[in-house]
């Protein structure tokens, strides 16, 4: 580590601790050469994770997207912004877990729709037609009636 003070390249550790978040290190460190004092940080490197959109396009994941679809199905719902955000958080999870490093906005919208089947049906059929597009009430009854088959097979 380059000393900020005098450039010299070597320095020793100090103290080491994790932050408040623990989502770093934090290192204090002192020059080996001018004996001056300094603070470092240490993150994990993560890998970018690209969404594909459905034209083909593509850009980095974007968490605050999807829980902002997810908080517009939820609206006047009884879902609470942390089970939104804990849902989002295992989904990010598992698209990380991917070994592509690239992912459809097709299947992060399925995988949306399953976490919203688990936590609210209202807020699932709101998210399903924005998502699906529905073009008549037929495709909107048909999703319907596989949520209530859906239902009934777990009685």
């Amino acid at each position: 580590m380059k000393c900020p003070y005098c450039s010299y390249s070597e320095s020793k550790v100090i103290d080491s601790r994790p932050t408040d978040e623990n989502v770093s290190i934090r290192r204090r460190r002192e020059c080996l050469r001018c004996e001056r004092r300094f603070t470092t940080y240490e993150v994990v490197e993560t890998m970018p994770l690209v969404v594909i959109k459905k034209d083909g396009s593509r850009e980095a994941f974007a968490p605050g997207k999807l829980l902002g679809g997810m908080l517009r199905a939820c609206e006047k719902r009884p879902v609470t912004l942390a089970i939104l955000q804990s849902a989002v958080t295992e989904i990010e999870t598992r698209l990380r877990a991917l070994p592509e490093g690239e992912v459809t906005s097709h299947r992060i919208g399925e995988m949306a729709m399953e976490k919203l089947r688990t936590i609210d049906e209202v807020a699932y059929i709101r998210f399903v037609s924005v998502y699906r597009e529905f073009g008549d009430i037929h495709t909107f009854m048909a999703e319907l009636q596989g949520l209530l088959a859906q239902r009934e097979s777990k009685k």
